[in-house]
């Protein structure tokens, strides 16, 4: 498995300087672009293409506080198991069955507030979860423990995501 981390020369830490990762990323990016390469031999664009792709998708990955999680998580060789672990507690897939009505609700009432609420109680809970990975993934090391957060996590991305289109569809 490749480190991202590694390939941007940032140390492995889910509290990312987002802005070094940005400098990191355009830096790299700048020399392995296909452009400078377009008079090179095939072979010399052939790789350009490849490092553009892997600097592209490890960007793509530090960047998603849910896939650097992850990704933190694999490197220490901990198995996330998100396609076959849905276990989640009962009283969050209670909350989650709560949220998921009151946006039915919201939406089925073209109630702009009430999905503005949902919204603002989405970034709460994505906050929570973030300050607890960090403290997880950083300062305890518990990478297993990690996991369970990033699978609510993951909840609470998708139930955004559908807060969203909500928006859109009462403003269409």
């Amino acid at each position: 498995m490749h480190d991202h981390f590694q390939l941007f020369g940032l140390p492995r830490s889910f509290a990312l300087d987002l802005d070094a990762l940005e400098r990191a990323y355009r830096d790299i990016q700048s020399s392995v672009h296909p452009d400078r390469h377009a008079h090179a031999g095939d072979a010399e664009r052939r790789a350009s293409m490849q490092w553009a792709t892997r600097v592209n998708e490890a960007y793509r990955v530090l960047r998603n506080p849910v896939t650097r999680a992850r990704h933190l998580i694999e490197l220490h060789g901990v198995d996330v198991a998100f396609e076959t672990n849905t276990a989640m507690p009962a009283d969050f897939l209670i909350q989650q069955m709560e949220l998921r009505e009151a946006l039915e609700a919201a939406t089925q009432a073209r109630d702009a507030a009430a999905l503005e609420r949902l919204g603002a109680e989405m970034t709460r809970g994505r906050t929570s979860l973030q300050a607890q990975l960090a403290d997880s993934l950083d300062a305890r090391k518990d990478y297993a423990g990690a996991a369970a957060l990033v699978r609510k996590l993951m909840f609470l991305d998708k139930l955004e995501t559908e807060i969203h289109s909500a928006f859109e569809a009462i403003e269409a």
